[in-house]
């Protein structure tokens, strides 16, 4: 098994840790409601990308408070 010859710097353990940093993801702003979005991806609050409706929302929030009033109604 291979071992260190010698004990890594502070320095350079820093220096490899260099890239490690989170970064805040890049939002823009979306063109039909305006809220922020990730760029290149489908927004979540109006399902549109770009000029085109991909996801009909209205639907989607149907289905997520039947999907909870049925779970209330198990309990």
């Amino acid at each position: 098994m291979a071992v260190p010859k010698r004990k890594k710097s502070k320095r350079r353990t820093g220096q490899g840790r260099a890239h490690h940093a989170l970064k805040a993801p890049t939002l823009a702003t979306c063109p039909k409601c305006g809220e922020k979005a990730v760029p290149h991806n489908v927004c979540q609050t109006c399902g549109h990308y770009g000029d085109k409706k991909v996801i009909d929302m209205e639907t989607k929030l149907d289905k997520k408070l039947k999907k909870k009033e049925a779970g209330k109604n198990d309990q």
